[in-house]
């Protein structure tokens, strides 16, 4: 990969393309560009960059991760205003980042990425946009994440109902609640957000539960003048305070990866919260999990069960049979008229990867590669697919700490990469298939003894074999020991 300054912000042929403009194409973007690869061009589908962080804009929208801990390494926000920031502010955050580091100028908004296709007499990707445009670029990094691609439960009569109908990531602000029959159907880390702020102006929620979710206190609050100005003006504090976070959310991953015994004090945290908001015996039975906690992703709520114990919410755990005009029929024949209904039912997540168009060597579709399952070298790279690197691939989400960190492992590890093709003069580099088996059989090994795998519930997590795909099985820092630097030997460099 050659040395190339200057920008390509046009059409033509940037040297590197990235897709999307979240935390991982931004990161991206700003270490390429302090290593030297300038030539890089951004294409973000929206009119904003952002990512999730600007498609979710529901009331209540907040990360679940202290603030501190989900941000760049090398850009702390001394001025986070709360332990777990809003929505509002993480998305400030990105924009000043992107201002700050100069990448804005490679940003293309408006450019939906339709396909791509290896070339390999020119040794370069083809990439076609929904507009009908086609960039030619040496390497792709795909920074779309996991979280972007609304799923939507399949319900008899969906199709038939005649009131107002959205999905948390695409939420209906000109829609007025109040006063209104609300149906919100799923219970997982939006809906748990969303619902306590529906609770408020809605004449009547009714919430649609299919397996209740694992809920610890949120130990969220102001963060004081007086600390934000420490963290300012007293050189390494936030960075301190950064470390310590990482720390005790590192330490949750015992139960999760090591054994699941190791989570009871965990689970014990959540079924005191379970009594101490909610009186009512019938309701708490109906919030309180039959699985291991840990087997489906944790929640932080501290207004999520008030919000149910009110009297004009209902939570409704009997399965949902069908949808009519103007109601919601359960399994038990009880019929709920509502006016508006709410989807909390997340994303499309292992789907959202079979659903793409891209062709490597030899005319070989991604899914014909993932036809055993979706895996990756070290999440990041695959046999066949030179030059593509997937951020937030195969099995690099977590459930403990902050991905953020994930990503600038990746980050680092493409570097590598790409530093390796520069040494080497190389036009392209891939892992070697038996590098890809040995390191995702390892995992998958881990993975089995996990409370993912064993605690009893069925999780996104989980692909269609009940394969855990999404997930790291341990601490954030082995996949920083393992995967920030790459082995020249696991890779194939032409």
């Amino acid at each position: 990969m050659s040395h190339t300054a200057g920008t390509s912000t046009g059409t033509g042929s940037p040297r590197i393309v990235i897709i999307g403009s979240g935390f991982a194409g931004l990161g991206m973007a700003i270490q390429l560009k302090r290593n030297g690869f300038d030539d890089f061009v951004i294409l973000e589908k929206s009119q904003a960059l952002g990512g999730t962080w600007h498609d979710n804009t529901y009331p209540g929208c907040a990360c679940d991760v202290p603030s501190h801990m989900y941000s760049f390494s090398f850009e702390l926000n001394p001025g986070w205003t709360r332990m777990f920031a809003p929505q509002p502010e993480i998305r400030a955050y990105l924009e000043r980042t992107a201002d700050k580091y100069r990448v804005r100028d490679h940003i293309r908004f408006g450019a939906a990425v339709d396909a791509m296709e290896y070339d390999e007499d020119r040794r370069e990707w083809k990439v076609t946009l929904a507009d009908g445009g086609v960039l030619n670029a040496k390497a792709v990094v795909s920074g779309v994440g996991a979280l972007h691609i609304p799923s939507f439960p399949d319900l008899p009569g969906i199709e038939r109902f005649q009131g107002t109908a959205f999905h948390s990531a695409e939420w209906d602000h000109s829609y007025d609640v109040t006063g209104k029959r609300v149906a919100v159907i799923g219970t997982g880390a939006s809906a748990i957000q969303f619902v306590p702020k529906l609770a408020e102006r809605a004449g009547r929620l009714v919430v649609f539960q299919r397996t209740p979710p694992w809920i610890q206190p949120k130990p969220d609050f102001e963060i004081p003048k007086a600390a934000r100005m420490l963290f300012r003006t007293v050189p390494g504090t936030a960075r301190a305070f950064r470390n310590a976070i990482y720390w005790v959310l590192e330490a949750r991953a015992l139960g999760f990866t090591v054994h699941p015994r190791l989570s009871a004090p965990q689970e014990r945290m959540a079924r005191r919260h379970i009594a101490r908001q909610i009186q009512d015996p019938e309701l708490r039975a109906k919030v309180t999990p039959d699985y291991t906690i840990g087997c489906k992703r944790v929640l932080l709520a501290n207004d999520y069960y008030p919000a149910l114990a009110q009297p004009h919410v209902e939570l409704e755990t009997a399965r949902i049979a069908e949808v009519r005009e103007r109601s919601i029929v359960t399994a038990d024949g009880r019929e709920h008229e509502v006016d508006a209904i709410v989807y909390g039912t997340g994303f499309k997540v292992v789907d959202a990867m079979s659903e793409w168009h891209i062709v490597g060597r030899d005319g070989v579709k991604i899914q014909e590669a993932w036809a055993e399952g979706v895996e990756a070298h070290h999440g990041t790279t695959l046999p066949g697919f030179p030059n593509l690197f997937l951020m937030l691939g195969p099995n690099t989400g977590l459930g403990h700490n902050s991905v953020v960190f994930m990503i600038e492992v990746q980050i680092q590890h493409i570097l590598s990469l790409l530093r390796l093709m520069r040494e080497r003069g190389a036009q392209s580099v891939e892992p070697r298939p038996e590098a890809m088996r040995a390191y995702n059989d390892r995992l998958q090994r881990r993975l089995r003894r996990a409370v993912w795998n064993e605690g009893g519930c069925d999780s996104w997590y989980l692909d269609d074999q009940g394969v855990n795909r999404t997930l790291w099985p341990g601490f954030s820092f082995e996949f920083w020991a393992r995967s920030r630097k790459a082995r020249p030997e696991e890779y194939v460099l032409s």
